[in-house]
């Protein structure tokens, strides 16, 4: 096990990245055990089946991935995503009762147009 300060993670986190793909480094924050890196694809964890479907739907539940960035994360088709993370009640678009109505008005008007 590797170990890196807080500063030395916010001067230079590549280097403590490098590390956490040869072994865990353990992250010290004022002489204290504080977190602990650990590199996905060294320890095997990012290949286990669901991992990578997993991950992409809790980035995108909390807001962290667009829904492409997470259905290319979950190595799956975007309608796939889609459909996955519906069939979890997780909205896929995140608007008010205000804002769809606008989308909708701004549809009608194009379309008149069209």
């Amino acid at each position: 096990m590797k170990t890196v300060n807080v500063s030395g993670l916010k001067n230079n986190p590549s280097e403590a990245l490098r590390m956490a793909h040869e072994d865990m480094v353990l992250v010290m924050n004022r002489n204290e055990p504080d977190a602990v890196m650990v590199g996905l694809k060294s320890a095997k964890i990012i290949g286990m089946p669901g991992v990578r479907k997993a991950m992409a739907t809790a980035l995108f539940k909390d807001g962290n991935l667009s829904i492409a960035r997470s259905a290319k994360l979950a190595d799956m088709p975007l309608a796939d995503f889609i459909a996955h993370v519906s069939r979890l009640g997780i909205p896929v678009v995140d608007q008010t009762a205000e804002e769809v109505q606008q989308d909708l008005d701004t549809l009608d008007e194009w379309l008149s147009q069209a």
